[in-house]
């Protein structure tokens, strides 16, 4: 143990420990399917919740698999011919990937867990000991260095990020790397930052034990290991966004007043952009007294940039504290220590007459036009995961609207997206809907309402017609004027296309 109370990590220059220990653990199916097989739904998905007792009973046995659980993921001394019969042993010991334990024991140095990529891949996070899963078992309490493992937030940004082939992708904040991971798979070159020195060498791990190329690693916060001069195609970042009084956990809590972080992050964002590239962050932002949250968000936006700002949740201030007391166990700790914590919390938020916190993502995209379109919405519903081509997709269709006057929208060919279904609102036994409403099942799974004009022309979209020509033919069908038609409708297209109803063909 260093003096910091943080496990000795493994040597990250060892590439050729990294790929045999890569090997072994393929050789027993440690991976994200195997781990399922062997434990069962129920106990996997404890595991998930940092739950241990169902995974402990159901690796009671003496496999290879159940060995390496037991080593790797419940940090569990185990013998030493027993990790010699799957492991390289003598070498993960000198490289520090395990220590002994005592009598004729060997123990994990570090949590090391498998991670489905998105295309089948089998890789491995690693992470701190018992930091696998964030939030669980009052992380916080033990040391503000600890680098966290696969959580929610991670999960979500790694599915939200367009993931299409670029020169140079940028991971702020990587800790375990789980970002960097996704990028090295589409991005030439990789740049991860981190403040905790710790997080980088963790980085460095995860990315070698995956097979992952290694990444371009520094340290420092936010932008500031950036040169001046240097640009990427795709930044990406799950930043320490929890709002706090202070910066207690640097793993999460971002140090700055209020949301100041994020919008830090947001706003330096757009120089650091190529031309079509795309920024996209997790963040939290304040709900202030007498100030529209919307309006906030827009303030944050970079001049020459596109934005898509997504509001996810939103708690009050008092659930709000509590969940991140809970975060760091102080729930489980003194009482007086813990109402003074939250006192503070309150006492934080009260000075800054905010009312509630929302959570959400943001997106930005670089783009040359003079008029960028910032878009600021709550969608709290279910979503289709993974998400990025969808993101890029309402981009695409921005900078089609953008492009085309009325007229030109009239000329264009259309063509409903696909598993978009057509629901109808009213009374039973009534000749005609009080409403109809579109619904998607793919990306945002959107729905809306439209008029018996817009079903229809939705419903005739084939690509094959231009719109003019279908709304002349819905025209001359309803007995109404074909000019007033063309001249009212082109709002409520331009509405079905922006939100991903309709796409343009050709």
């Amino acid at each position: 143990m260093t003096d910091s109370g943080l496990a000795t990590l493994p040597a990250s220059d060892r590439p050729e420990t990294a790929a045999r220990l890569r090997d072994a653990l393929l050789a027993a199916t440690f991976t994200a399917d195997g781990l399922l097989d062997l434990l069962g739904a129920p106990a996997y998905a404890a595991l998930a919740r940092s739950e241990t007792v169902p995974a402990l009973r159901a690796t009671r046995g003496d496999t290879p698999l159940e060995t390496l659980v037991r080593l790797f993921l419940l940090q569990q001394p185990v013998p030493h011919a027993r990790v010699a019969a799957v492991l390289p042993v003598e070498e993960a010991l000198a490289a520090g990937w395990l220590t002994r334990a005592g009598g004729d024991e060997v123990a994990a140095t570090v949590d090391v867990r498998p991670y489905g990529g998105p295309d089948g891949e089998d890789w491995f996070i690693v992470s701190d000991l018992g930091c696998a899963v964030g939030g669980a078992g009052g992380i916080g309490q033990r040391d503000e260095g600890v680098v966290l493992g696969v959580g929610g937030a991670s999960t979500t940004l790694a599915g939200i990020t367009v993931r299409a082939p670029v020169a140079a992708a940028l991971d702020l904040g990587t800790g375990s790397g789980i970002q960097a991971l996704h990028a090295a798979q589409h991005a030439t070159r990789v740049t991860a930052t981190d403040l905790n020195p710790r997080a980088l060498h963790i980085t460095a791990l995860t990315l070698a034990l995956s097979g992952a190329p290694a990444a371009d690693l520094r340290e420092g916060s936010l932008f500031e290991p950036v040169r001046d001069d240097e640009t990427f195609d795709l930044i990406v970042s799950n930043p320490p966004f929890v709002i706090s009084p202070g910066a207690r956990l640097t793993y999460r809590d971002g140090g700055m007043g209020g949301d100041d972080l994020c919008r830090s992050l947001v706003q330096q964002a757009g120089e650091r952009l190529t031309e079509g590239g795309f920024a996209q962050f997790l963040a939290n932002w304040q709900h202030v007294a007498g100030e529209d949250w919307q309006d906030r968000l827009r303030s944050w936006v970079p001049r020459g940039c596109d934005a898509w700002i997504v509001q996810r949740e939103v708690q009050d201030v008092t659930q709000y504290a509590e969940l991140w007391l809970r975060d760091a166990g102080d729930h489980r700790g003194d009482p007086v220590e813990y109402q003074a914590r939250y006192d503070a919390w309150l006492d934080e938020f009260e000075a800054r007459k905010v009312k509630a916190v929302g959570f959400g993502w943001i997106t930005l995209r670089r783009t040359g036009s003079a008029e960028p379109v910032v878009t600021v919405e709550e969608w709290p519903h279910p979503v289709e995961q993974p998400l990025g081509e969808a993101i890029r997709d309402h981009f695409e269709r921005l900078d089609f609207l953008r492009a085309h006057d009325d007229a030109a929208l009239l000329d264009s060919h259309f063509r409903l997206t696909a598993e978009v279904v057509q629901e109808q609102v009213g009374l039973p036994g009534a000749e005609d809907p009080e409403h109809v409403v579109l619904r998607q099942h793919r990306g945002m799974r959107r729905a809306t309402k439209v008029d018996t004009v817009g079903a229809g022309f939705a419903g005739v979209c084939d690509g094959s017609l231009s719109a003019g020509r279908i709304l002349d033919a819905i025209a001359q069908l309803v007995h109404e004027d074909p000019v007033l038609l063309r001249d009212r409708t082109p709002a409520q297209i331009r509405l079905l296309v922006e939100q991903g109803f309709l796409e343009p063909v050709g």
